[in-house]
Parts: structure tokens; sequence; C-alpha cells
């Protein structure tokens, strides 16, 4: 985190596929470097229903949240100045086949989703829904049956994360899971919109119980993570937070689509 906040940046290229300016850099303090994502605020295409604050605001949010769950399920993540002003900066994640001259991992979402024929998902995946996959036909969307995934889904319900696809998980070291691209998270209103669905409906495991109870506690007035969240998110959307949780906590289930907004993101990769 100190190289993050405090390390020199220079910027080596930019990821065109983004819908926002991200920027592949390096950043070098006391010896010490990294290759790190720079996203400038000044980079950012507005958004009409994400009108308070901005998305690096909340992508540096989406971490602190993570880290209150005590998963690690966000790469170290910090919002700072940079040479084209203020963004969020977080730590790239190296993985097998990473390529830095073209600015683009590959994803983790090939191995951990699949469209599948028939209508049961098969042993070790989880179904989502149909899907067309052209010329009239159709093909059953699953996940696998994966823990990290399944923390990964109790963070997007606490974040209540607009856009999870499978082009957002990335693996780390020793196959270490990685959610990345927060920035359309904490709306005050249910924006749920994910590809982990799987779990819908079924009760949360101990462990999401035991680390929500944290969070909760991490939530209260006074405490470090609420005046970190009410830094970098509207107090209106602080206070979602806390009822996402308590609402979590009460029913004791993952929860399903609202119906009041479109359910798996589209593109979903």
């Amino acid at each position: 985190m100190e190289l993050l906040t405090r390390g020199e940046l220079t910027v080596r290229g930019q990821i065109r596929e983004a819908s926002n300016a991200v920027l592949y850099c390096t950043v070098a303090y006391e010896e010490q470097s990294a290759a790190c994502v720079y996203k400038p605020v000044a980079g950012e295409r507005p958004l009409w229903d994400f009108p308070d604050g901005t998305l690096a605001q909340r992508e540096v949010a989406a971490y602190e949240v993570s880290e209150a769950l005590g998963w690690g399920l966000v790469p170290p993540t910090v919002l700072r100045d940079g040479p084209y002003g203020e963004g969020m900066v977080q730590l790239w994640v190296e993985q097998p086949g990473d390529d830095a001259a073209e600015g683009a991992p590959e994803d983790g979402g090939s191995e951990l989703l699949a469209l599948v024929e028939g209508d049961e998902p098969g042993d070790g995946w989880k179904a989502v829904g149909f899907a067309e996959v052209g010329q009239g036909r159709t093909a059953l969307l699953v996940h696998a049956d994966d823990a990290r995934l399944r923390r990964l889904a109790v963070l997007d319900a606490v974040i209540n994360n607009a856009d999870r696809k499978g082009g957002h998980l990335v693996f780390g070291a020793e196959g270490r899971l990685f959610g990345i691209d927060h920035g359309v998270t904490f709306n005050v209103e249910d924006k749920l919109r994910t590809l982990l669905w799987g779990w819908a409906g079924e009760k949360l495991p101990e462990e999401a119980v035991e680390a929500l109870g944290s969070l909760r506690e991490g939530l209260a007035l006074g405490e470090p993570l609420a005046g970190r969240l009410g830094e970098l998110l509207t107090a209106a959307e602080v206070d979602a937070v806390r009822e996402r949780v308590a609402a979590l906590l009460a029913a004791g289930r993952h929860p399903g689509p609202s119906g009041e907004w479109p359910a798996i993101p589209w593109p979903p990769v």
C-alpha cells in the first residue's frame, strides 16, 4: 500500500478494451517497484445512474469492504494523484499468460464459467440461466461451485455490484482469485447484476455470516471503516451498505434477482 500510495507512477501503455481510461503503469518507491493499473477520474465517462462521486472512489471503497470482510478479494487499491490527476491505482495481478506489452491479462472466467448442453449444470457447477448461442439454440450458463466465487458473490451483494462479468475475474499466484473493475457499485438502489446467481436463495455459509457480522461492527458510526467509506461515498450510500449487510444477516441467505434491474450483465464477459 505504501508503494502504491507514495511511489512514482510511470505510464507504460493503455488498456484499450476498457470503456473508461485505464492505463498500465509501473510504480517505484525506495528500491521497490511493481506493475499497476491507473484509472484517472478525468478519463471516466459520466453515468446517469451513478451521479454521486467518481468510479475511482467506488473502486477504492470496494477494496476497503473486501479487506474488512477478511477475504482479500480485491487487489490493493488506493486513491491518489497521478500523471493525469487524481485516480484509482491498483496493483496489477500477475498471472500465467500475462503479457504486459499487450496491456491485458487473461481472465479467470473461462475456468469458472461455462455454457453446457442440457438442463442440468452437472457436478461441481451451479446453474445461472439459459443463454442464446446463435441459430435459435440455447445453452445453460453455469459457474463453478467454488468457495472463492461464493465469497465474491457475498462481496458483490454487499457493495451492490452492477457489473460482475467473467472478464472481471482474474487469477493470481497459487490459484488466488481476485475480482476487479468495481466502478459501478454502492448505488442506493438495488442494481445487483452478476453471473454468480447460482447460490441465490441458498443458506449463507457460516464463514460468510461471521465475516458479515464483523463488517457490521466495522460500519458502526465512529469506526475507522465507516469513516473511510464516508470519505469515498455519500452518506446515503454508506447507510445503504449498512442496510444490505443487515438484510443479508437477517435473511441468512444469498439474495436473488430483484426483477427491477437486468440480472445478468451484458456482454457477460
